[in-house]
Order: structure tokens, then sequence, then C-alpha cells
């Protein structure tokens, strides 16, 4: 059971993204469709204070790993960057606007030395935030809106991406180009999710990877929110292995028999891979029953034992997801819902914060941030 939200009133249209502190547990930052962003800490009755970055909505934000004084907002086609410490003039600090369409999520990388920002053209921007300069342009990977973006913090040089075309597109982004593309609007072979429970396409909305601290503990892994109402688990290094290993099947001149004879012994290992490193959360497990619209990984507790989705059908899962893993060798059918909370709005989007209590944010339709307690 989950108690009423506490209520963190400030925007003046409604809250479209949230963030909170890795070094300050219970410091928050939310974004609105009003241009302003609202800081609170959760020690405190009231408000902090509000940014106005400007008059057009506010689309993403993201802090600067390592020094969270500093944070990334993206509004329009601009990513501006700001000392939190500035709350007196809001002066930014820099600004890149190499995005041609609107932008619609940024992230850092966890060395914080590029910045990455998905538009609606399709197109990610690489930005390098020493050189203050543009770094690549990830194109060509997407056929629609690029939703979301995500640097994969245990290889340095690749960022992961997905779009309205419901692809998920691995990048080496220091070549420009995609490693592995992943469609979900195909029948998927390996053993992945089969097709979503609702009729709306496999759209990929949002993305989550585990933080650096996370990955022993959790695997080198992605979380997709669809527009099918699935949360999907995706295990990265497998699926790279698994496009490894389909190029190395492709028979080369004078070697064609040996190409053959391995063929077998690699399909074996990469179903074998597949049927332990996928995970489909959907409605059959008490899952989303419209699209999933936001993920995160727990913060609090032991950091990433838990899923968190969002969704249009008005509420937020909290998913005991390292349970299938766990039991997956005894065959047994674990019971993965760990929470299910019911809204009266459908949720943009949502973030969990290191601390014990009031550790889970949810921005849906409305202007009022909601805070709950996940246990």
């Amino acid at each position: 059971m989950v108690g009423d939200p506490r209520r963190l009133r400030g925007h003046n249209a409604t809250a479209t993204f949230c963030i909170s502190s890795r070094d300050r547990p219970g410091l928050i930052a939310t974004a609105g469709e009003d241009g302003c962003v609202c800081w609170f800490d959760m020690r405190c009755k009231d408000m902090l204070f509000v940014m106005l970055v400007g008059e057009d909505p506010i689309s993403s934000l993201c802090f600067k790993p390592g020094n969270e004084d500093i944070i990334y907002v993206s509004s329009g086609t601009e990513v501006k960057a700001f000392d939190v410490h500035s709350a007196t003039s809001w002066k930014w600090l820099e600004s890149h606007n190499y995005n041609k369409e609107e932008i619609n999520q940024i992230a850092c990388n966890s060395r914080s030395c590029f910045l990455a920002a998905a538009d609606d053209g399709g197109d990610v921007k690489i930005v390098d935030i020493h050189q203050q300069c543009l770094y690549k342009t990830l194109r060509a990977g997407h056929t629609s809106i690029c939703t979301s973006v995500q640097f994969l913090p245990w290889r340095p040089w690749e960022v992961i991406t997905g779009g309205l075309d419901s692809k998920l597109v691995m990048w080496d982004f220091s070549k420009g180009r995609p490693r592995k593309i992943v469609d979900f609007s195909v029948p998927d072979a390996d053993g992945g999710c089969s097709a979503g429970q609702s009729l709306n396409p496999a759209f990929v909305h949002a993305l989550a990877v585990p933080e650096v601290d996370m990955v022993d503990r959790v695997g080198k892994v992605c979380v997709v929110a669809r527009g099918d109402g699935v949360v999907e688990v995706i295990d990265i290094e497998s699926e790279l292995a698994s496009s490894k290993s389909k190029n190395s099947l492709k028979p080369h001149k004078g070697a064609q028999s040996k190409a053959k004879g391995n063929a077998s012994s690699v399909q074996t290992e990469t179903q074998d891979q597949n049927w332990r490193k996928k995970l489909c959360l959907d409605n059959s497990l008490g899952g989303h029953t419209a699209s999933a619209s936001c993920v995160a990984f727990s913060m609090f507790g032991e950091k990433g034992k838990l899923i968190v989705s969002g969704g249009n059908d008005k509420s937020v899962k909290v998913w005991d997801w390292c349970r299938y893993f766990d039991d997956v060798q005894t065959s047994s059918n674990p019971d993965l819902m760990h929470l299910n909370i019911n809204l009266s709005k459908k949720v943009n989007w949502l973030c969990t914060t290191p601390a014990d209590s009031e550790n889970l944010i949810v921005c849906d339709t409305s202007k009022v941030v909601k805070v709950y307690t996940v246990a």
C-alpha cells in the first residue's frame, strides 16, 4: 500500500521532466512547459527557488556527473548549462544550438566529456563539452523522431538511442555509425518479447541504463519503455555479441566450408544467451495496459534492484526484476510486480532518489509533482 503523495507546487503549467541529485539526497529539479526549472529539498516544506530558462517548454534535464552544481537544460533546439549557485542572475554558462529540430532528451556521459541531444528529426548531436564544439552527428539510424538517448557507462565511446520508428540503435559515436539496430516492430525469433498487449506500435519512448556503480550488480543492460505497454530488459553485451556472431558467419573467399561448420554452434550459443538475457515485463505480469512512457532504476536501497515504469494507463509499476534472473535456474515463475501505484493522470516522467523515504518523484500531466515512498 502507498499513502497519499506529497505534492510539490511551483510550476504554472504541466511538469515534463524531473531529476534527482546523487550527491545530495533529497535535492530535486523539475522542469515544465512554463519554461521553468523548480528546485526542491525534501527536507524543506517549500520550494527552494525557481529558474526561468525561457518561454519555451523544457524537454529534458541532466546534471553534469562529478559536478552537480552544473545542470544542462534543453528547450526547443538549444541546450544551456547553468550554475546552480547563480540563483540571482541565472545567466547560462554555455549554450549549444546544433540540433535543427526540437530536442527530446539530453544526456551527459559519466566522465563529463560529452553531451548527447536527441531530436525530432531523428538525429543525435554529440557535443564535446571540453572543447565547446560539435563532435559528431549521428544520423540515418532512425527514420522518425528520436525520443531518447543514454551513454553506456561501461563502453566509453558508445551511446544508445530509441525512437518512434520502434528501433533501438547502439552507436559507436567516435565513428558516427550504428553497431546494432533492434527493431521492435519485427517479431523477435531470438526469445525476446512477443508482440505487445496493446494496439499501439512498439515505439521506444524512454531508455534507462544502470549507472557506473550499479553495473556489477545488475549487469550491462538497457531497459526500454515501449508504446505497446511492454517494459523490456535487454542485455546489451549479448545483443552486440549476437551481431558480431552473425557477421562472422558471412562466408569469405576460401572460407565457405569453415563458416558453414561454425554456424550451428554459434546460433545455439546465441539462443542460450537470449533466453537468460531478455526479460519482458508486460501485462501478463501485471504491467501497463497502454504506452509505457518512462522508466528508471531504483537509486534507493540496493541500487538497481527495482525498475520503476510509468505509463499512459495512469499507473506507476515497481518491478522486482532481479528475481527473474535469480530464479531462472529453478524454472520458477516469480512474482516480479513489487508495487502498483494508480494515479489520476498520465505519467510524463519519473525519477528515484537515494533516500529511504520520499524516493519516487512523478511528473504527470498536471502542474503538481507527486512524491511517493517506496519501501
